[in-house]
């Protein structure tokens, strides 16, 4: 799997140490997909970045046969596009930002199948994170997660929106219980579902410091392994940690396992400074 770069010209609380305003963010950063037990890999991974501003995004398809790969790829391509418009070279407004172009993703999906006559509409869970003058925003729809990780705890993550979650919400099964439930995979919002059911769900803006890790993973990555195994694991390299975590969650998995797909990223002063003149987008190659 190669990564595609492109050249785009194209006009909570927390009590921590302050970010320092006037160093450049710094950050390593790692994407990866497994297409684990099934036929296709229908998820889809990027991330984008300026001298200021870093993007995050990860979509999970669904929908065999009605292409959820498409869906996918279209939410990607709709936050590289929009960020490389917009990051000149921060993004304004960087909530608004998220939840705009989510919505964007969906509508443009639901072209999509109206423009090809597809019998119902392709789906696609979508996470997007944004980190910009030492703070992350995030925003999704459906069960693909973002993970704010400090000192190998767990210091914030997305509430899924899946009929699990609501039942562990309701009391009437356990959080422990929802990995392992049939109806584990079973979504209650998405990008290219009805419009009356879509959503966007946005956090407010959370201060990073320097060692935080910001992790944005499928459910193929965070159904099999606990939260604490997640929060632990990066104490190597990014891309030896994240591997590390994708195998164990394939083997756990086995012949069921799920595409697994994650993007991660470290910030610090220790970290490699991105300077660049022009968006530059990373988009996971599948071929």
């Amino acid at each position: 799997m190669r990564r595609i770069i492109l050249r785009l010209h194209l006009a909570s609380k927390f009590r921590l140490a302050r970010w320092p305003h006037k160093i450049k963010m710094k950050f390593a950063v790692y994407q990866t997909s497994q297409i684990g037990g099934r036929k296709y890999n229908q998820d889809r991974v990027a991330h984008a970045y300026t001298d200021d501003s870093l993007l995050l995004v990860l979509a999970d398809g669904m929908g065999g046969h009605l292409h959820g790969e498409i869906a996918a790829q279209i939410a990607i391509h709709t936050f590289m596009q929009a960020f490389a418009q917009v990051a000149k070279p921060r993004v304004p407004e960087p909530e608004i930002f998220l939840r705009e172009v989510t919505k964007q993703g969906h509508h443009a999906i639901m072209r999509y199948a109206q423009d090809n006559q597809l019998s119902g509409n392709p789906g696609t869970t979508c996470v997007a994170a944004l980190v910009q003058d030492g703070m992350v925003n995030w925003a999704h729809a459906g069960d693909s997660r973002f993970y704010l990780l400090r000192d190998t705890a767990v210091a914030a993550v997305t509430h899924d929106h899946s009929v699990v979650q609501q039942w562990a919400d309701w009391g009437i099964i356990t959080h422990d219980e929802m990995k392992t439930h049939p109806d584990r995979n079973k979504i209650t919002n998405c990008l290219g579902g009805t419009d009356d059911m879509f959503y966007v769900e946005a956090s407010e803006r959370v201060p990073v410091q320097p060692g935080d890790v910001l992790l944005l993973c499928s459910d193929g990555l965070w159904s099999p392994l606990l939260d604490k195994e997640m929060a632990a694991a990066w104490a190597e390299s990014l891309p030896r940690a994240l591997d590390k975590l994708v195998d164990t969650a394939l083997l756990r998995e086995q012949a069921r396992a799920d595409n697994t797909t994650a993007v991660v990223v470290r910030l610090g002063a220790g970290e490699e400074e991105h300077k660049t003149d022009m968006a530059m987008c990373m988009v996971l190659d599948y071929r």
